[in-house]
């Protein structure tokens, strides 16, 4: 057949509109524009929105698959048991390709689920075993959080100064109180660099740290703040999920730093500011090495710098006046390398029969080596030198907290592993 400019022009039109109609379709299919993969997010949470912690993860996913363009689907109150592993299938089966668990239980199952539905990948927050599991569809991430609970930390420190100036306590009765879930080596580093924060500017400073068992409960968490309030504390933060400590704290009129997010709006008088890790990063890149076919690292660790790690806005009433000034130059620190929240030198170590067994100590009771727990197992065997350079190497050799350290000047009240 001949090809005259009319049937010529017929032809290109009709290409164009073809184009066109795929380029809609490529965004309406969760693309984003991309020419690769589409992505479903499913997203498995161990509470719902009235958990600050499981709150930070819903709002992170919407964000992140918003700004991707993909579809997100969502399975709340999900337990850490089999209920994990069904609610994965469920996923699954709904045409979810990328799957993220919030919650530390929930392993073992999101490990189950990838073996079984290998051309799905999974991601697990806050675990320990993806790289010595070596699937090439489950992966761990966390946070450098211990950097925002440093720098919260200086914000506490700020106010203890601000109290020892007006008169309010005296330095040797600068002592916070911290609620703990559980004596895990995630909350031992994070009530650690907590400390460690507001010890640098507030040399005096020390703190009570309470364990209530559980990662939500709101009564217990409550009952724990006024225990530590009654023990002297006269501020207190917490790694645990409800608003109870929270509370306590606005009705005794304590100072407090929250987590996972700003409590300024019920705790208006009390409120400094919390720190929170900001999972969309992780998931907007994990979103597109699935769209792209390129391969999701093991494990993942997002920093103060690519903005994983936040501090929200500060309390309009409790913070001390010279708070963002000392936050700022802490963060600048940290960006810069010029400090490393466990710097040996900035704290000492007590090693006794039961007690930091694995710690090797100067004479000033600095430590000199550490070895750590990082490849997971039964015994909890120590198996990796996480001292060097002149600080602990935290969330280096794997994505979660290994610091699990009693340092001087922090006193635990009980334990409780669960």
């Amino acid at each position: 057949m001949k090809i005259t400019k009319r049937v010529l022009a017929v032809i290109l039109a009709a290409l164009f509109v073809v184009a066109a109609f795929v380029g809609c379709s490529a965004k309406d299919n969760g693309e984003a524009g991309n020419a690769g993969k589409t992505v479903k997010l499913g997203l498995i949470t161990l509470h719902d929105e009235n958990s600050t912690y499981d709150k930070n993860f819903i709002v992170a996913a919407q964000e992140a698959a918003e700004k991707m363009g993909v579809e997100l689907v969502q399975k709340n109150n999900i337990e850490e048991g089999q209920a994990c592993y069904e609610a994965a299938a469920e996923l699954v089966d709904e045409g979810c390709n990328l799957i993220l668990a919030d919650s530390f239980g929930h392993e073992d199952y999101m490990i189950q689920a990838a073996k079984e539905f290998t051309d799905v990948q999974f991601l697990h927050a806050t675990g320990t075993k993806a790289h010595t599991e070596n699937l090439a569809n489950f992966h761990n991430a966390f946070s450098a959080i211990y950097e925002g609970r440093f720098l919260a930390g200086v914000a506490a420190g700020e106010k203890l100064n601000e109290m020892i100036a007006a008169g309010t306590i005296t330095a040797d009765k600068a002592k916070m109180g911290y609620v703990g879930a559980y004596t895990y080596a995630e909350v031992i580093s994070g009530y650690t660099s907590f400390y460690l924060g507001a010890k640098s500017v507030c040399p005096s400073v020390t703190m009570d740290v309470t364990f209530t068992g559980s990662w939500y409960d709101e009564t217990a968490e409550k009952e724990a703040a006024q225990k530590l309030i009654t023990n002297g504390a006269v501020l207190v933060s917490q790694h645990a999920d409800s608003m109870g400590a929270p509370t306590a704290c606005e009705t005794a009129k304590v100072p407090n730093v929250s987590y996972n997010g700003s409590t300024e709006s019920a705790c208006p008088e009390t409120f400094i500011v919390s720190s929170r890790i900001n999972w969309a990063p992780y998931l907007e890149h994990c979103i597109k090495a699935v769209q792209d076919g390129t391969a999701i690292e093991t494990d993942w660790v997002g920093t103060v710098a690519d903005g994983s790690v936040q501090l929200t806005d500060f309390g309009k009433k409790a913070p001390a006046a010279k708070t963002v000034e000392s936050v700022e130059a802490a963060k600048k620190g940290l960006e810069d390398g010029s400090i490393h929240v466990f710097d040996v030198s900035t704290f000492t170590v007590t090693v006794t029969a039961d007690k930091n067994v694995n710690a090797k100590v100067d004479a000033d009771g600095h430590l000199t080596s550490y070895m750590a727990d990082v490849d997971s197992d039964a015994a909890y065997t120590a198996d990796t030198e996480v001292v060097k350079d002149g600080y602990f190497h935290e969330s280096e050799s794997r994505s979660a907290p290994y610091f699990d350290i009693q340092i001087d000047g922090i006193n635990l009240l009980d334990v409780n592993f669960g």
